[in-house]
C-alpha cells in the first residue's frame, strides 16, 4: 500500500518559490546596477591623433600668411596720342633696355600737323628777321633826322649867339637878333623831341621784337610737341627691365587702332621684387611696420621687413607688403606662390603648447588631456593667451609636462571621457 509524502511536496514547492523570488531579487539587483554605471568612455585610435606636451620656454609669437611676389615698380607703357599698330617687335618675357622699340604705331594726321608746324616755325623766323632789319632801318633813319637836327640847331645857337655879339655895337637890327635866337631856341627843341623819339623807338622796337620771340617760342614748342608725339608713335619702355605684356587685356595685333591713354605694354623689373602677402584680418591688431619676416619662396628662405599695410581688409584679409632684404633664390620671378612668416614678439618664460585645432588667442576652449598612463583622455577647460603660428601660450587649466590632444575632437563634444588605443 502507496502512503503519500506531503511533507516532501511542500519542500519541494518552498523551494522553488525561494529560487524563483531569489532569481528576481538578483535581476532586479542587477538591472539597478547596471542602471548606475556609466557609459563606456568611446575608443580613440592613438594613431589618428596628434599630442603635445606642456612646455616652458621662450617662444617667438608669429602670423603667417601667403601671396605672391610682384615687382616693386610697374611701368605701364600708354599710348600718347591716336594710332594704329604697324608691327609688334618683342613680345612678353623678353629682357628690353629703356629705349628698346616695343612696337610701331601709325598717325598720318599727326605726322602732317608735326608738317605744318615746322612751315609755321619757319615762317615765323623769316618775319623776325624781317622785323629786325625793317626797325633796324627804322632806328637808322631816326638817327640820321636827329642828327640833322642837331648839325641845325648848332648852327643856328652860333648864328644868334653872333647877332647878338653885333647887336651890341650896332651892327645887326634888333629884330635880326630876335629872328636868331628863335630859330634857335625852335631847332633846340625839335632836337629835344627827335631825341625822344629816338629812345621811344628804341623801346618800341625791343616790345615788337618780344611779342615776336614770343610768338616765334610758342611755334617751337607746339612744334617740339608735335615732334614728340611722332617720336612717341615708336614704343619704348622707358626703364631696363622684363616686358611683362603687350596691350592690356589682350596681345596687341598688326592694325589696331589705340586711343590715347591705352595701355600698350607692362615692363617689370624682375630684381626688384616684393612679397605681397594676404593675412586674416584678426591676426593683423598688433602688425607693425618695420617688424622682421620671413619670405618662403619654396626655392629657399629670404629676410624681409613689413613695408605696408593695406588699411582695408577685404574678403576677410588684409594685404601686407614685404620688402625682400636679401638674394633672390633662382627661378624667383613675379606672380610666383609665397609664403611668409612676420615676427610680432618674443614671449619669454611662458607656459605653451602645440596650436590646438580650433583654439583662438585669448579665449577658453575644451582640450583632452592624457591620464592613466596614457590610457584615457579626459576633458578639460583651458584657458589660451597670446598665441602664434604653431603655439599657443597657456594661461590656465594645464601644467608643465601635461599631455594633451591638438586634433579636433569635435565629435566627441558629448563626451568628457575617451579611451586611447
Amino acid at each position: 500500500m502507496d502512503i503519500q509524502r506531503t511533507i516532501d511536496i511542500k519542500k519541494r514547492r518552498l523551494r522553488r518559490i525561494l529560487i524563483i523570488s531569489s532569481s528576481v531579487l538578483a535581476v532586479a539587483a542587477v538591472t539597478v546596477g547596471l542602471s548606475r554605471l556609466k557609459p563606456a568612455a568611446p575608443q580613440v585610435e592613438r594613431a589618428t591623433i596628434y599630442l603635445d606636451m606642456v612646455k616652458r620656454g621662450d617662444i617667438p609669437r608669429e602670423v603667417r600668411g601667403n601671396g605672391t611676389l610682384v615687382p616693386q615698380q610697374i611701368q605701364l607703357v600708354q599710348a600718347r596720342t591716336e594710332g594704329r599698330v604697324e608691327q609688334v617687335l618683342v613680345l612678353a618675357g623678353a629682357a628690353v633696355k629703356a629705349d628698346t622699340i616695343l612696337l610701331e604705331l601709325s598717325n598720318p594726321e599727326l605726322q602732317q600737323a608735326a608738317l605744318e608746324a615746322d612751315w609755321q616755325l619757319k615762317a615765323a623766323e623769316a618775319q623776325l628777321q624781317r622785323l629786325k632789319v625793317q626797325l633796324e632801318s627804322d632806328r637808322l633813319t631816326q638817327e640820321a633826322a636827329t642828327a640833322t637836327l642837331k648839325t641845325e640847331y648848332t648852327l643856328a645857337a652860333v648864328d644868334a649867339e653872333a647877332d647878338s655879339e653885333l647887336s651890341k655895337g650896332g651892327l645887326v637890327p634888333a629884330l635880326t637878333l630876335k629872328k636868331s635866337l628863335a630859330r634857335a631856341e625852335e631847332l633846340k627843341l625839335r632836337y629835344e623831341i627827335e631825341v625822344k623819339r629816338l629812345n621811344i623807338s628804341s623801346q618800341s622796337a625791343q616790345a615788337q621784337l618780344a611779342v615776336q620771340a614770343a610768338d616765334l617760342a610758342k611755334l617751337r614748342a607746339m612744334l617740339g610737341l608735335k615732334r614728340e608725339q611722332v617720336a612717341a608713335l615708336q614704343i619704348r619702355p622707358g626703364i631696363d627691365g622684363v616686358l611683362q605684356q603687350v596691350g592690356d587685356k589682350e596681345m596687341l595685333q598688326a592694325g589696331q587702332r589705340v586711343m590715347p591713354g591705352a595701355t600698350l605694354a607692362k615692363v617689370v623689373q624682375p630684381t626688384k621684387l616684393k612679397a605681397e602677402i594676404k593675412i586674416a584680418e584678426t591676426q593683423v591688431k598688433d602688425l607693425l611696420l618695420g617688424q622682421s619676416a620671413t619670405v618662403d619662396t619654396h626655392n629657399g628662405l629670404v629676410p624681409g621687413e613689413v613695408m605696408r599695410i593695406d588699411p582695408a581688409a577685404q574678403n576677410g584679409t588684409v594685404t601686407v607688403d614685404i620688402m625682400l632684404k636679401g638674394p633672390l633664390p633662382k627661378g624667383a620671378r613675379p606672380d610666383m606662390n609665397v609664403e611668409a612668416t612676420v615676427l610680432l614678439e618674443r614671449l619669454q618664460n611662458v607656459l605653451y603648447v602645440g596650436r590646438p585645432i580650433n583654439g583662438q588667442p585669448e579665449s577658453t576652449v575644451g582640450l583632452f588631456k592624457v591620464v592613466n598612463g596614457g590610457k584615457e583622455a579626459i576633458r578639460l577647460p583651458v584657458k589660451l593667451g597670446r598665441g602664434s603660428v604653431s603655439t599657443i601660450e597657456i594661461l590656465g587649466g594645464l601644467e608643465l609636462g601635461d599631455q594633451v590632444i591638438l586634433s579636433d575632437m569635435s565629435q566627441w563634444d558629448a563626451q568628457d571621457r575617451v579611451r586611447l588605443n
